[in-house]
């Protein structure tokens, strides 16, 4: 059984970019979809698709991975912030500044799941899930 799934899906994301896969196929489920909306729209995947499992009732969602012309993939690092025995928090004013701008931190607040820059102008803090660079 796995206990943190929005782990196990960085963790996922981040061994097939090293190994250089064109996809990687996690089980779904609405925070892994919204997380995965927001790599999308910042450019850190090409495309995303929800499929059925050929054996069972569950849906398995299929990450295509972007990389860069000289093959490099776009996500350079990828980590889990808050975590099940560790949640952290952030208000707007210590809100992390990834790379200087050049990175995004994704957050789950009460607006939905949503990145720092957005986080920052709505005025709103919440909980740093992850960490892109």
């Amino acid at each position: 059984m796995n206990t943190d799934p929005i782990a196990d899906l960085l963790t996922r994301i981040r061994n097939a970019s090293s190994a250089g896969h064109k996809h990687v196929e996690v089980p779904a489920s609405k925070l892994k979809i919204e997380i995965v909306k927001v790599l999308l729209q910042e450019g850190y995947i090409k495309s995303y698709e929800l499929k059925e499992a050929p054996k069972g009732n569950f849906q398995i969602l299929r990450i295509v991975l972007k990389y860069d012309r000289a093959g490099y993939p776009v996500i350079r690092k990828i980590r889990r912030v808050s975590r099940p025995g560790l949640r952290k928090y952030s208000k707007v004013a210590t809100m992390p500044r990834v790379l200087n701008g050049a990175g995004v931190a994704i957050m789950s607040t009460n607006k939905g799941i949503i990145t720092d820059r957005v986080a920052r102008r709505e005025n709103t803090g919440g909980e740093v899930l992850c960490v892109v660079e």
